[in-house]
């Protein structure tokens, strides 16, 4: 069998040799041979296809995770690869759709008359639940969850007063449910709250590193949401019959999908999935803008929910023509039914004409 060396493949393929020693230590694209003296790697002609899939792939944008899982499909069965090459399109680009009217929004902030009263003219409303259950296994409940006219938040707290800590960074952000809040400034309003928010907690915690929460909220300007996120915790959008996920979590078994050494199937059972990368008192938060059309639904939820209610299910709840009580309620027992090894929390905000 002809071999090529690294580098001839390299040029063969349009990958780098660099790029090839990473995906041989991802599993990815394995050499044919390699050297016992010298550790050289070399690969066979008929790895081409292969290395050329993954090039176009990375072009793409795909995560590496995704590459792989791409790539067993298509040993097996190239029409199931090109179906889920066409579901990652169609993330992006609805992810794309959200920095689009991120983009559209600023630049009609920028060139708005700053005399003028930069309120938004197409008003909407919220109808919106919450509901905290302490799960079937917990001692108690270290979760906070709350919604009301203009905030929708929900924290997840961690260790011996954890939920006191999640309690204070909720309680941190309730002043801006009754303040009015012009969309131009939203996200300036939301960051210096999340400050105050930061503080509430290190006064919780008094210098242990053993205390924290996550955050994750949505304040309401009347058209548009501001997001501030940090930790596991995640947020949710229905639109148009399709379910998002407008947060990343903030985990190290995260951080090793997204670089490729755990798929996501592998993450799900993994033993540290729930340790957090950042939380609320050690990192700057995220924080962006979502323009909101009558007929969305938002979820915010904590782990306990997604954690053990797979997600076909909650997409199914969540496109039920139930109120926001009946749902949160609905998604809470479904955590419970499932065994309920966690804390669970779950707020539902539906986007009204008035």
């Amino acid at each position: 069998m002809a071999m090529l060396t690294i580098g001839a493949f390299a040029n063969a393929c349009r990958l780098s040799p660099k790029a090839l020693r990473l995906y041989d230590e991802l599993n990815l694209l394995r050499p044919a041979r390699v050297d016992p003296d010298t550790g050289y790697r070399y690969y066979a002609a008929g790895q081409l296809e292969r290395a050329r899939l993954v090039a176009w792939l990375r072009r793409l944008g795909m995560p590496l995770a995704e590459i792989r899982r791409v790539c067993l499909l298509h040993d097996r069965d190239s029409t199931a690869a090109a179906r889920e090459v066409r579901a990652y399109w169609a993330r992006v680009e609805a992810e794309t759709a959200v920095r689009r009217d991120l983009a559209a929004f600023l630049v009609d902030h920028l060139t708005t008359d700053p005399q003028g009263p930069g309120k938004d003219t197409a008003m909407l409303e919220l109808r919106y639940s919450a509901h905290s259950d302490i799960g079937r296994v917990r001692p108690a409940n270290q979760d906070t969850a709350y919604a009301g006219t203009r905030l929708l938040a929900v924290a997840d707290g961690y260790g011996p007063a954890g939920a006191p800590a999640s309690s204070a960074a909720v309680e941190a952000l309730r002043f801006l449910d009754t303040d009015e809040v012009p969309a131009g400034g939203v996200l300036n309003v939301l960051a210096d709250a999340v400050r105050g928010a930061q503080q509430a907690v290190r006064d919780v915690a008094d210098g242990s590193d053993d205390i924290g929460t996550t955050l994750t909220a949505l304040l309401w300007t009347g058209s548009r949401l501001a997001l501030v996120h940090i930790g596991d915790s995640r947020a949710y959008l229905l639109r148009d019959g399709e379910l998002f996920r407008i947060t990343h979590d903030h985990t190290m078994v995260q951080s090793m999908v997204d670089e490729g050494r755990l798929t996501a199937e592998e993450a799900r059972s993994h033993p540290q999935r729930a340790l957090l990368a950042k939380a609320l008192t050690t990192a700057e938060p995220d924080l962006r803008l979502h323009d909101a059309h009558a007929g969305d639904r938002y979820l915010l939820c904590s782990d306990g929910l997604y954690g053990v209610v797979p997600e076909r299910r909650v997409h199914g709840l969540l496109a039920s023509p139930a109120s926001p009580d009946e749902t949160v309620r609905a998604l809470v027992g479904a955590a419970n039914a499932a065994g309920g090894p966690d804390n669970v929390s779950c707020v539902v905000a539906d986007v009204v004409e008035p």
